[in-house]
């Protein structure tokens, strides 16, 4: 295939200033495969720059857009978050909403048992308890639902 074919092929071409400031970030700081953590550091360092001037024009749009796409797959392989236990959720929901047990309880209709070991980690969220919870937080059911 011709450049000439690809190029006539190609929905997302910047030109003028945009064009510019694109290829300059690119031979500044190439667009490749994140393969260390000093190198994270560095697209780190690059976005963070990039972030603080405010506005951008669309090839640094683009260029940032794919930098933080690269740095979000490295981070997923090499640093995934681990999510949160069911009693670390249902401890943070309660904190937040300044709840205890027994209030927490009286509200939705849950056993304080069942409460009380959920938050000892002794049992998960059941079906049931997750419609109730999401509700009474006003939380969405994924939320809840992550671990199930």
């Amino acid at each position: 295939m011709s450049s000439k074919t690809l190029a006539t092929k190609t929905q997302f071409r910047l030109k003028g200033k945009g064009r510019d400031s694109y290829l300059e970030l690119v031979l500044d700081f190439p667009l490749a495969s994140i393969k260390s953590d000093a190198h994270l550091s560095e697209a780190q360092r690059v976005i963070d720059d990039l972030l603080a001037r405010g506005t951008f024009d669309d090839g640094e749009e683009m260029y940032l857009d794919a930098l933080s796409d690269l740095v979000g797959s490295y981070e997923d392989r090499h640093h995934p978050i681990v999510s949160a236990s069911d009693a670390d959720m249902l401890r943070h929901l309660m904190e937040a909403k300044g709840v205890s047990q027994m209030q927490l309880s009286r509200d939705t209709g849950l056993p304080k048992s069942t409460i009380s070991e959920v938050l000892a980690g002794k049992k998960p969220f059941s079906r049931k308890m997750i419609h109730t919870l999401a509700d009474y937080f006003q939380v969405d059911i994924g939320i809840l639902a992550a671990n199930f």
